[in-house]
């Protein structure tokens, strides 16, 4: 079965800035894919692509197997939800959401006001669409805005109008731009789920753009990260998170960020840092090497262990159910971060010099360039513990 969207070798420049470098995705039928990476990295220029508000300088835009890279945007069966909701404001929602129906099914003289719809034929149509228009407001809990214009109603308000003006068309392939940008925090949370129930409604392949990880790793089937007009790496999100493939996903990947550490590959292919062998099983030369440990990984102690270097507590970060631990390297006076419980913050509270740990098989290893190193065999019993 063919895939429901694909954006195959897709590149873009403006003027001499290069802003997607040969992209290339592929999505399933019902998928949820999130793009997430830093404002700039060609995400909507993507996006805008793929409806074809752009045209790319390379590459190739397919639907249900079907080539559009040359249709024009009103024919390619997506719908896009804009960052700014892109609503009419003299329009009330019922014609707003009623408007993309009305111009897919109905010609231009029964388009034209009362005029329109004397026959029977564009009688039937109009009641079609206000039918739609009317499933889509109950199914978006919105029934009671219809007669509403924009600017009579809340920001939240304002983006359920705007997914219903989406969806109502029941096209191939939805496309978001940070639909939730604009929102407050507690109505982003509750916006995310109502999204993702409507794509999953809906049955289609959604494609999302965020910059905002949280949502990418929440929502999302799978999480492509895009950074300099390249996608690094497409995967589920536990894949992204746990597995990142390159460095770069490492770091924009995770609050609190990664810990990156220098280390270097050594002869017999093992890993020291900080004037400790930590595991081997490593090919090739003797090479400079960065090693990346979450914060969630990174176990503090209050006594000094064989394998613990020791480190200056500056500050603790409350957050309700998890505690940032700030912290200075005393060697090198390198900052590290350390994610802990409530309970085990208040064990070192207070304190100024702690012990940090942590365990082989959590460590990530990466090469100067910045891609993914991967041991063939670490230490099997008795794992050395990594000072940080």
């Amino acid at each position: 079965m063919a895939p429901a969207l694909v954006l195959k070798h897709v590149s873009k420049a403006f003027g001499t800035q290069s802003v997607l470098r040969d992209v290339s995705i592929e999505a399933d039928a019902g998928e949820f894919i999130a793009l997430v990476g830093p404002s700039g990295c060609g995400k909507s220029t993507l996006l805008r692509i793929a409806a074809g508000l752009e045209r790319a300088d390379a590459g190739e835009v397919s639907l249900a197997g079907v080539n559009v890279t040359d249709t024009r945007a009103a024919d390619r069966d997506m719908a896009m939800v804009f960052q700014s909701y892109a609503l009419y404001p003299h329009l009330t929602v019922r014609q707003n959401i009623a408007l993309p129906l009305a111009m897919r099914r109905l010609s231009g003289f029964e388009r034209l006001p009362m005029i329109g719809r004397i026959t029977p034929s564009a009688r039937a149509k109009h009641a079609s669409i206000m039918a739609d228009v009317e499933r889509t407001a109950e199914a978006l809990r919105i029934t009671e805005l219809l007669n509403r214009k924009p600017g009579e109603m809340s920001g939240g308000q304002r983006q359920r109008v705007a997914l219903g003006r989406a969806i109502v068309r029941r096209p191939k392939a939805f496309l978001m731009d940070e639909p939730l940008s604009n929102l407050d925090a507690a109505l982003r949370v509750h916006m995310r789920a109502e999204i993702v129930s409507l794509h999953r409604a809906a049955g289609v392949v959604t494609l999302y753009v965020t910059h905002d990880q949280e949502e990418a790793l929440g929502m999302a089937d799978r999480v492509a990260v895009m950074i300099g007009g390249r996608i690094l790496q497409i995967a589920s999100p536990e894949v992204i998170y746990t597995d990142p493939e390159h460095i770069d996903v490492a770091s924009f990947i995770g609050s609190p960020k990664i810990n990156l550490l220098p280390g270097k590959i050594v002869h017999g292919g093992r890993l020291f840092q900080a004037g400790r062998y930590l595991f081997s099983g490593f090919s090739g030369p003797e090479r400079d090497v960065t090693i990346g440990i979450r914060p969630e990984h990174l176990f503090l102690s209050t006594e000094a262990h064989e394998d613990s270097i020791p480190l200056f507590l500056q500050r603790l970060e409350f957050l309700g159910s998890e505690v940032i631990a700030h912290l200075k390297n005393q060697n090198d006076g390198r900052a590290l971060i350390a994610r802990l419980e409530p309970d085990h913050a208040s064990d070192v509270a207070g304190l100024k010099q702690l012990f940090a740990s942590a365990t082989d098989h959590e460590l990530m290893v990466f090469e100067t360039d910045g891609s993914r190193v991967r041991a063939a065999a670490s230490v099997a019993d008795g794992a050395a513990s990594y000072a940080a």
